[in-house]
């Protein structure tokens, strides 16, 4: 079987990720744009397997818009593609303590300067979020020149860059070939099985008020190892498969029943990533995401921004219980939809109990298919839906999937 993997970005980049060459397996379709907010039609119209975005403004707005229902990546701008940015602009003759630069964080901006033993206290920074346009980034370089005397612009954003060349000495960032080949191997890795899923790193935080000798035996369903913080938390290492075997599809989490009942509060925090940084990231945001939800509660955090909240069974005899009528606004909280939304779902699952797809979503919630389609991955993702099959009926083009809902 051969995958073909749709590049999205703009055409030098493009051209830059089909020169490094596809994994074995896989071949590369260029999906070019001429501004990254084509980014949404041009995911709504490929015919791929999978997409790689040449950065994380295309990646995040396709995100933000719901269109994105495959595998997907992006190149990431690490603290080297940085570094060799400013070995070229010394080798030009440009001042590089007093710059600005956007999209990567502050904190990988500043260790890249700190290594390289460069001065930090002139050098600003705009780290990327979602809603932040080309004008946001354009404005942001100008105003530091304005204001700071900056004296080079590094951008990451092509449509800033081509907007500031010609206003002061500016530097496009671009990924490196080492970034796009390792980014393409997972990607395709990601996609040929769910096996791979399976082996995504899992890192747990786990935050009780007193030590807890009894945990690793509560754990041993998980597979993993269990360690000590020096804040007197516990890690746990454990990957994606395990996870989710012990949590029933993640809808599930029977070690919060037994830390509820040995303390008064318990908060558990998973990551899932694809590096363990990554999954570290998401396990502690998890893990205070819990702590603002109740006395007990756990979270499990996953790199695509989505969080699965789970709260302990009630009930003196906890038992895995079907969801049930008088659940929907529990299941909300874990979903992160609202019960207005997840009644509307429950009414069309009951007229079409062996399956619906993502127009019957769209249709009977009266919103957009992107819309509908985050509704069905959130679902997803929390246990509550899975793609059955596709629908064919004589269509062309790709056959809609169809999910089977249980609420």
């Amino acid at each position: 079987m051969t995958l073909t993997v749709g590049v999205i970005g703009p055409e030098d980049l493009v051209e830059r990720v089909t020169a490094v060459g596809p994994p074995s397996g896989a071949v590369l379709q260029p999906l070019p744009y001429r501004h990254e907010t084509e980014a949404v039609s041009l995911v709504s119209a490929a015919e791929v397997d999978a997409f790689l975005f040449t950065g994380v403004v295309p990646y995040t707005i396709a995100t933000e818009a719901g269109v994105i229902d495959r595998p997907a990546m992006y190149v990431s701008y690490d603290g080297a593609t940085l570094l060799r940015a400013l070995v070229e602009l010394l080798r030009l003759g440009h001042n590089v303590t007093q710059f600005s630069i956007d999209t990567l964080r502050r904190s990988e901006v500043l260790e890249t300067l700190i290594e390289a033993k460069l001065p930090t206290e002139q050098i600003h920074v705009l780290p990327y979020r979602p809603g932040l346009t080309s004008d946001d980034i354009v404005a942001f370089h100008r105003a530091a020149r304005e204001k700071h005397d900056t004296k080079v612009a590094i951008s990451c954003l092509g449509s800033a860059f081509h907007l500031l060349e010609n206003e002061m000495p500016s530097v496009r960032l671009a990924p490196s070939r080492y970034s796009i080949r390792s980014t393409l191997q997972a990607l395709v890795l990601t996609t040929t099985g769910q096996h791979v899923g399976d082996a995504q790193v899992v890192l747990g935080v786990i935050d009780v008020p007193s030590p807890d000798d009894a945990l690793a035996a509560d754990l041993i369903t998980l597979g993993g190892s269990l360690a000590t913080l020096s804040d007197g938390r516990y890690l746990v290492v454990t990957t994606r498969g395990l996870l989710e075997q012990a949590t029933d599809q993640f809808t599930r989490l029977p070690l919060l029943d037994v830390l509820s009942a040995r303390h008064p509060t318990a908060y558990v925090g998973f990551g899932v990533g694809r590096t363990a940084a990554e999954a570290e990231a998401l396990a502690r945001r998890a893990t205070s995401r819990a702590a603002s939800i109740g006395t007990v509660a756990g979270v499990i955090s996953m790199s695509d921004d989505v969080e699965i909240v789970i709260e302990p069974t009630p009930g003196p005899n906890p038992t895995h219980a079907t969801p049930g009528r008088d659940s929907l606004p529990l299941l909300a909280r874990r979903v992160g939809l609202n019960t207005q939304t997840l009644a509307r779902m429950r009414e069309l699952t009951a007229t079409l109990p062996d399956g619906l797809t993502t127009q019957d979503v769209a249709d009977h919630l009266a919103v957009q298919l992107r819309t509908a389609r985050r509704v069905l991955k959130r679902l997803e993702r929390a246990g509550l839906a899975a793609p059955t099959g596709t629908q064919q009926h004589g269509r062309t083009g790709r056959p809609p999937t169809v999910y089977l809902i249980r609420l």
